[in-house]
């Protein structure tokens, strides 16, 4: 096969998901589509690769320093709703029905795969309520009901336990082991509205 097809079956093949056959699917289609399509892709790829960062906020990916949600006065900067990764976010984003802010961890605890507490962004989020501990009222741990999920959960709540704010968790409705990827939108709503305070969970 010819080299510079190969490397970029290799290079699709490389994302989450996507196999070679699939990889070689996407490739044939971009050769298909002609030049102009093939760098409109291209294109389109460099300019999230050049202009999105994090926001030094939340650290949700972002066009600016801070994100259009940190930025919002309209939203409830009293509530931090934390979440294990942008895709969390954006599923409870989804849902209209939380109109706080968010902090992304960027992964949850797991000795098993050697991601520990430093790995991910929890001394920011302590930092965080530490500075603003007068504003705000509650942290909503929304991770994951499985084994690192509940990990990560403690280790955050022994972490916020000296301050002044509700630690609350995700109500039932999704089920033990499950990530909140596969919750429906009225399910997950239903979770935050009816969420407890952790050390009652």
């Amino acid at each position: 096969m010819n080299n510079r097809l190969q490397n970029a079956i290799d290079a699709f093949a490389s994302l989450p998901g996507i196999g070679g056959k699939t990889a070689f699917k996407m490739v044939l289609h971009l050769l298909r589509q002609g030049r102009d399509q093939t760098e409109r892709f291209i294109s389109a790829l460099k300019e999230m690769n050049d202009g999105i960062t994090y926001c030094t906020v939340c650290h949700n990916i972002s066009d600016d320093a801070v994100c259009e949600i940190c930025a919002n006065p309209s939203r409830d900067h009293t509530t931090i709703c934390v979440v294990e990764s942008i895709k969390e976010q954006m599923l409870i984003e989804q849902t209209g029905g939380f109109q706080g802010v968010y902090h992304i961890l960027g992964g949850l605890i797991s000795p098993m795969t050697g991601i520990s507490p430093s790995n991910l962004q929890i001394e920011s989020l302590i930092d965080r309520v530490a500075n603003d501990e007068n504003s705000i009222k509650e942290v909503i741990l929304a991770l994951a009901p499985n084994v690192e999920g509940e990990t990560t959960s403690f280790y955050l709540y022994r972490k916020l336990a000296g301050y002044n704010v509700r630690i609350t968790t995700l109500a039932q409705g999704i089920a033990v082991g499950d990530d909140l990827e596969y919750a429906d939108e009225v399910t997950l709503t239903r979770a935050l509205e009816n969420r407890r305070a952790y050390n009652n969970s």
